[in-house]
């Protein structure tokens, strides 16, 4: 259990729990003595969530197959977080697409970006952190307590610096796309709207948005992006689990309506 930070009792929610941060939340929120309800697409345990799950008590994590697109599956997860572990008292709305460098070997121009691309990204970073505080964030505030906590990123304030790509071997260069800073943009947004509605009835709402996460970038790219950053290298999992109980506990209970940067200093220059 983490040293200063006790949940026990409470039940926390994360979407997105198969992703790569998905697994970082968990570990932090199960350490801390909460139990977690993990929503996803699919219901096979990844590596590394098998690894974090096995080193807690495996009988407070429970994985529930829903789709953050679908506000339908969302209603029927409510149902069985309930039933396997009580009405939330802690949302963390992690799930995202995202396009690393080089994830695909392909790029376009920003003329030539699909629609259904854009689309896609927007469909599940920013309406579906709006479909899931709908469903799960109004039980909460029915319930009159609990902490939401809206995964952003340090391009929903900032652009991505194109420099830090040229080295990849892409024609047309590889382009972050645009969708995802806009997304991460409007899932800030939200927060503050919610922290305002919600606020009240004791329900917080807060943006934790890391900058860039070390997890199989090529050397080159984490030695530009180290360059970038005045504490000279990129995020890792332990960085972001203090922040995150932080929020997510009552320690941070007259915070909310913020967005917590965890960039090692990115937007300081």
């Amino acid at each position: 259990m983490n040293a200063h930070i006790d949940l026990t009792g409470q039940v926390a929610v994360v979407t997105g729990v198969l992703g790569k941060l998905g697994a970082i939340w968990t570990d932090a929120l199960l350490g801390a003595g909460a139990q977690v309800v993990g929503l996803d697409r699919t219901t096979v345990l990844p590596d590394a969530l098998k690894d974090v799950t096995s080193r807690h008590d495996e009988r407070r994590f429970h994985l529930v197959a829903a789709d953050v697109t679908d506000t339908g599956s969302l209603t029927s997860a409510l149902t069985s977080c309930q039933a396997m572990a009580g009405t939330p008292t802690i949302l963390v709305n992690n799930a995202g697409i995202d396009q690393p460098p080089s994830a695909t070997g392909g790029s376009w121009l920003f003329g030539d970006i699909p629609a259904d691309v854009s689309a896609a990204v927007l469909d599940v970073n920013a309406l579906g952190v709006l479909r899931v505080c709908q469903v799960f964030g109004s039980e909460m505030a029915r319930n009159g307590a609990g902490s939401i906590v809206n995964i952003g990123s340090l391009y929903g304030s900032m652009a991505p610096d194109p420099r830090l790509y040229e080295h990849l071997p892409q024609d047309p260069p590889f382009l972050k796309p645009p969708a995802y800073g806009m997304s991460k943009a409007a899932a800030a947004a939200l927060t503050r709207y919610l922290a305002a509605l919600w606020g009240p009835v004791g329900v917080r709402v807060n943006t934790l948005s890391p900058g860039g996460v070390s997890g199989g970038q090529d050397g080159e790219f984490r030695r530009k992006f180290g360059e970038r950053v005045p504490l000279r290298r990129m995020a890792e999992a332990a960085d972001l689990t203090g922040p995150l109980l932080f929020l997510a506990s009552g320690m941070s209970s007259y915070v909310t309506g913020t967005e917590l940067l965890v960039d090692g200093g990115y937007v300081s220059w």
